[in-house]
């Protein structure tokens, strides 16, 4: 490096970094990939449940521009003198959560499976600063010892990442405030600072309600789980967790069947009235899904069809006008040729509604 700091050259020394750089940009960013599939698979192994898992490695641009800017203590010097091995958040992994509580989970997380190099809360970073922003955590990490042994991760024994963990509203927020530029409360003109401090309390106070109304209905789904459990119908939510539970338990389980057909099939339930899990056992309890399926489609269905059956016949006309579907022709002719059927093999027919209960 050029002795003389008041005619050192930060374009030169830029280029020169990026072309270090290039050179050993791909073990970088198979270390990245890699980050990226074990925290994958250890958020997985935990049943943490999350948004996203974001992960890049630092572009050339982005690294000249890093490793090429002036010294806090000295503007005529570079900050970095050696910029691959100062750098520390060329790896980059950002893990965005749906709630405050799965941070903590998360952070327990990183620090088991990797060895921290060092943790930073933003939080008290931007109040010590005087500034103001969102709130995230950050880890410095490197891969830890019982994994750099292996032959496959060995390679990148020298290398660290930084981690990032955040909420959904938090990761709104830093992106909103990057694109808006405003950093600093003593350059930020008053009427912005005032608006800009207002919404970063709005969004605070909306994190802890999510989390709130999380815990709360955890809390109800858990009581649900015991209720169905010991045949309590009567005051348990229709829902698809419970109606899921209620008919693994009433007609079997089918692991063909998705989140998203539950979440079907509860609208379908509170479209045609029903307000609970007991109305729906009424409904339905006095008839054999197999054979129902095996009448109208001459094998077993799924079970969620298999549950639709039982609905036809304990609710015969009604189901089929209350229906979301009512108007569409094909859906009449398909429920009416099967209480057609149905008749045909002597199967009583109900007149359930439980919109008139």
């Amino acid at each position: 490096m050029n002795n003389d700091l008041s005619s050192f050259n930060f374009e030169n020394y830029r280029i020169e970094n990026i072309e270090k750089y290039k050179k050993v940009f791909p073990i970088y960013d198979s270390f990245t990939l890699t980050l990226y599939e074990l925290i994958k698979k250890f958020l997985g192994n935990r049943n943490l449940k999350y948004y996203t898992i974001e992960h890049r490695t630092k572009g050339y641009k982005s690294f000249g521009e890093k490793s090429s800017i002036p010294s806090d203590e000295d503007p005529n010097s570079p900050k970095y003198d050696d910029p691959l091995k100062q750098i520390t958040d060329i790896s980059g992994i950002r893990v965005i959560t749906y709630f405050l509580d799965t941070i903590s989970d998360i952070e327990k997380v990183i620090e088991n499976e990797f060895n921290v190099i060092e943790k930073i809360d933003k939080k008290i970073d931007l109040i010590d600063e005087n500034r103001f922003g969102y709130q995230s955590i950050h880890y410095i990490v490197k891969l830890n010892e019982n994994r750099i042994c292996l032959s496959e991760y060995v390679k990148f024994k020298s290398l660290n990442a930084e981690i990032q963990i955040r909420t959904i509203l938090q990761h709104a927020w830093a992106e909103i405030e990057h694109d808006i530029q405003y950093k600093s409360v003593y350059t930020i003109p008053v009427n912005i600072k005032r608006r800009f401090m207002a919404l970063a309390g709005l969004l605070e106070i909306a994190d802890r309600e999510f989390q709130t109304i999380h815990n709360v209905d955890e809390k109800y789904n858990n009581e649900d789980m015991v209720k169905i459990k010991n045949r309590d119908y009567k005051n348990v939510r229709i829902t698809p967790k419970s109606l899921k539970i209620y008919l693994d338990k009433k007609i079997g389980s089918d692991a063909r069947m998705t989140d998203f057909s539950y979440d079907f099939e509860t609208r379908a339930l509170l479209k045609l009235g029903f307000k609970n899990i007991k109305e729906i056992d009424d409904c339905i309890k006095i008839y054999d899904d197999d054979l129902l399926s095996r009448i109208a489609w001459l094998s077993r269905q799924g079970q969620l069809i298999r549950f639709e059956l039982m609905l036809l016949a304990g609710m015969g006309e009604h189901y089929i006008k209350n229906h979301m579907w009512y108007d569409e022709e094909w859906f009449i002719k398909q429920q009416n040729q099967c209480l057609e059927k149905f008749k045909d093999k002597k199967i009583t027919i109900g007149n359930y509604n439980p919109k008139v209960l």
